[in-house]
């Protein structure tokens, strides 16, 4: 049998003194709850472990493996246990030899990838494989299906490698080879995606090479195809025990069912409601039908949790009770009383993310009539990362230190970067650097030679490098493609640099620098799953301009504000998306942008449908999971959405949440009806002492109390808010609007105006961003 002579050596080097340990006593089991015991004990057939938010899942896993190792049930290398990444594997073989006071072995614990790599290296040639074979990364995949493409006369550019990639990744993630691609995805890839993938696979064995799909896929068809290699495996590891079960994909579920298919000693631990990555492969429905996949299984729930307060587990259950699919589980918690969620509406998300810097901050020095709390233990939650943007701003304007976890910051994406750099150069033509970084990006056929040109003709000539690119296409020192683009990319430089001496207008100029300049459309032809959340970023990179006078003063802001980066030591507050923030936990949490559209995201639910929908109310649970003793989840009644404001509805998540566990903040006037509405007096009270609320423009919210209501209330099982942002104003009214000045409405049509402005010309233009001309003085902008 290939490898089993190594495999064996390693068996007969484990000491055998693991079966001693029967004898000792079980003082581990002593600090379990019932369920996690019950859990630890049943060691014998199936077990899913159905752990919720905050339940000690972590603790319970490695306590079972303990069980198996002491009671002599098994040796450590006779235990596979599988993780999602190499951090849990680390800390969970760190716990488990720390319980048994120092332990050698545990081969068998890791990633999916990992120990299929293992696997994969003592069977490589059962799959036309060396045992020495090349993992490639991501950009060399790109690379090599760059070859593939090109070879085959298809347009590169209409289908780029990266699309390629991303559809030979989820065949993979679905245990496809080419041959077993199902006839309804043979259409992909203009109808070639199937003799493309098959031609990739040819050619990665050629080169003695896997990607990180072929990983569990070759393993796979080695079990499948060698029953005595998979009877080996299965003899080998008689118990199998797998953490976030509610992550596998098809091909890890496959992968698992043949191991376990002989002995069924296999313990899955996961949470239903915690499956949030279906867009990644994750299929929820592994989970779900564990039951029937092993008949006779013992499914224990862990429920008591150890993390939030009553009032945050009540929340986040009403909302996740909302789901049909799902197996079912109410959390609870011995810790009683503490904060109620709270719920605030703002007037938009500029002052959603002014109002929780000032809580941040009045939460840190302790006046909010709690134990000060550092900003180590404080998070803000984001549905979509162009969210980041407006709280980076406002903490980097008042000196609040953050950090950004899972990704850079707003300025350092690679988008942002881009973008400035063709800002810089219409202000700045002679800017060289900006030249450098986006000359080729997006693609015009300017190769390393062409640029060295450029260069070389600029520093004879003592020219910057974009007069350099001119005196080198007039000297005729570049031909072919690439002369025609960069022709294009200098005068489109040259028209946006006089663009800005002429005044126009800079938000409209960003946008037609980033249309004009092919960047917009090179997001909007990558396929990659990256690609839309790029796109949004750009969108939100523009609507900051708004709030500057021109280009410049725009990129002095930014310079000035990344300058001002702080020290890597001392507190921050974290920001993160709600993805990011999966397993981890905060004495509070913020919720903001929880507005229909955003959260749910309308594009997981134009996508997904109700899967989409309940995949997103999952995120919502998570969210809220993750709070300890304060949670505040916000909406703004409007958002700029594609360039244009927009009235936005509370999410319909927010109608989910019970009432009888959450404390309204919104003052009335931005948002009526639901709670607080049967009694206004005690609401006016808290808002009159509210210092945030202590401005003009929220008294002038105030005031518009009694418009009436833009839609209906909805029927729901908590909370119920309308926004009250129909127009007051009629036709010929004065108005005043801080970015357009004066005008007169020429019509009304629900909250929207049509006004001519006096300089500005005729707009449309939602009513609650303009005031009466009488009122213009008071606007606190």
């Amino acid at each position: 049998m290939t490898g089993s002579d190594d495999f064996d050596a390693f068996e007969a080097a484990v000491p055998l003194s693991q079966r001693a340990m029967a004898q000792r006593p079980a003082p581990y089991l002593d600090d379990l709850n019932p369920a996690q015991r019950a859990a630890v004990e049943a060691l014998d057939g199936p077990v899913l472990m159905l752990a919720g938010a905050g339940t000690g899942k972590t603790k319970a896993l490695t306590s079972r493996i303990v069980h198996l190792l002491t009671t002599g049930r098994a040796r450590p290398n006779e235990i596979l246990a599988v993780t999602f990444t190499n951090k849990a594997a680390r800390e969970m073989k760190d716990r488990v030899s720390r319980m048994l006071g120092g332990m050698e072995g545990m081969p068998w614990m890791g990633t999916f990838h990992s120990i299929s790599v293992k696997i994969l290296r003592r069977h490589a040639e059962l799959v036309g494989l060396k045992s020495n074979f090349t993992i490639l990364d991501t950009d060399d995949q790109i690379r090599l299906l760059k070859q593939l493409i090109v070879a085959a006369n298809i347009d590169e550019k209409r289908w780029p490698a990266r699309m390629m990639a991303g559809l030979i990744d989820g065949w993979k993630n679905r245990a496809w080879t080419p041959r077993a691609v199902p006839a309804a995805e043979a259409g992909a890839f203009n109808h070639r995606g199937t003799e493309i993938y098959e031609q990739y696979q040819d050619r990665l064995r050629a080169l003695n090479a896997v990607d990180f799909g072929d990983l569990l896929l070759h393993v796979l068809t080695i079990f499948q195809a060698h029953p005595d290699v998979l009877a080996q495996y299965q003899r080998w590891l008689p118990y199998i025990l797998v953490d976030e079960y509610q992550d596998t994909n098809t091909a890890q579920y496959m992968w698992l069912r043949l191991l376990a298919q002989a002995h069924r000693n296999i313990c899955c631990v996961g949470d239903d409601d915690q499956s949030i990555y279906g867009w990644r492969g994750a299929e929820v429905g592994n989970i779900l039908r564990f039951e029937k996949d092993f008949p006779g299984a013992a499914v224990i729930r862990l429920e008591q949790n150890y993390r939030s307060t009553e009032h945050i587990l009540s929340a986040a259950s009403g909302v996740i009770a909302a789901n049909a699919g799902r197996l079912g589980k109410t959390l609870w918690t011995e810790a009683r009383g503490g904060e109620k969620v709270r719920l605030i509406g703002h007037w938009d998300g500029e002052e959603e993310a002014r109002w929780i810097g000032e809580e941040v901050e009045a939460m840190s020095r302790g006046t909010r009539g709690m134990a000060p709390l550092g900003l180590d233990g404080m998070a803000i939650l984001v549905r979509a990362s162009h969210q980041m943007r407006a709280f980076e701003d406002r903490f980097l304007t008042i000196g609040l230190p953050y950090r950004v976890i899972g990704g850079p910051r707003f300025y350092e994406r690679l988008e942002i970067r881009d973008a400035m750099a063709y800002f810089r150069l219409a202000v700045s033509p002679d800017d060289d650097l900006a030249f450098e970084r986006v000359v080729n990006t997006p693609k015009r056929g300017l190769g390393d030679k062409a640029q060295q040109s450029i260069q070389r003709t600029a520093r004879e000539a003592g020219l910057p490098l974009l007069e350099g690119a001119r005196a080198l296409l007039a000297q005729g020192g570049l031909g072919g493609k690439g002369a025609g683009q960069l022709r294009q990319f200098v005068e489109g430089v040259d028209r946006w640099h006089a663009a800005t001496l002429r005044g126009q207008s800079h938000v409209e100029l960003a946008e037609t620098i980033l249309d004009e300049s092919g960047y917009t459309a090179m997001w909007q032809n990558d396929k990659t799953p990256e690609a839309p959340g790029r796109l949004e970023n750009l969108k939100e990179l523009v609507k900051a301009l708004e709030q500057f006078e021109n280009l410049q003063g725009f990129l002095e802001h930014v310079a000035l504000i990344m300058d001002n980066e702080q020290a890597e030591s001392g507190e921050k507050v974290s920001i993160m998306t709600l993805h990011a923030a999966k397993g981890l936990e905060f004495p509070a949490v913020f919720l903001p942008g929880w507005e229909d559209g955003l959260f749910p995201s309308q594009r997981a639910m134009d996508e997904s449908g109700l899967k989409g929908l309940e995949e997103e109310r999952r995120l919502a649970y998570v969210g809220i999971t993750r709070a300890e003793q304060v949670c505040t989840i916000s909406f703004a009644a409007n958002r700029r959405v594609y360039g244009q404001w927009q009235s936005a509805l509370p999410s319909r998540f927010v109608d989910e949440l019970p009432a009888s566990h959450v404390e309204v903040l919104t003052p009335p006037g931005l948002h009526g009806g639901g709670f607080g509405a049967a009694a206004p007096t005690a609401m006016d009270q808290r808002v009159a002492s509210a210092d945030v609320y202590n401005s003009p423009g929220w008294r002038r919210m105030q005031g518009r109390a009694t418009a009436r209501p833009m839609a209906q209330p909805r029927e729901a099982t908590g909370i119920v808010i309308d926004l009250q942002a129909v127009a007051k104003f009629t036709e010929g009214d004065r108005v005043f609007n801080r970015k357009f000045g004066y005008g007169t409405v020429q019509a009304v049509e629900g909250d929207k105006l049509d006004v001519a402005f006096d300089k500005a010309g005729s707009k449309k233009i939602v009513a609650s961003f303009v005031v009466a001309a009488d009122q213009a003085d008071d606007v606190p902008f």
